[in-house]
């Protein structure tokens, strides 16, 4: 019985390097599929606010996003939501 030993010098991954690459798989999943979604429909449909009550897909792609950027930045060394961010202004389309 012989037994290979793999002369490769790339150790082996960590649970922290099979974790990062996952969450990346699946972000990089998501963004293609909004990315696809947003291809679907023309600049009308996407400023366009149903009722008053409503909002456009325009405002809640930007709040989405302004939600995102705040719990992902620096989100090693802080928590929830950045004082800098303006949630008010992310449902606001100029």
């Amino acid at each position: 019985m012989s037994t290979h030993i793999s002369s490769s010098s790339t150790p082996p991954a960590t649970l922290g390097d099979i974790y990062l690459a996952d969450v990346t798989q699946r972000l990089q999943k998501d963004k293609s599929l909004a990315d696809r979604a947003m291809a679907q429909i023309d600049d009308a449909t996407f400023f366009a606010q149903l009722d008053e009550e409503a909002n456009s897909i325009a405002v809640l792609v930007k709040h989405i996003a302004g939600n995102m950027r705040s719990r992902w930045q620096d989100f090693l060394t802080t928590d929830g939501e950045k004082p800098d961010r303006d949630r008010d202004s992310e449902f606001i389309i100029t």
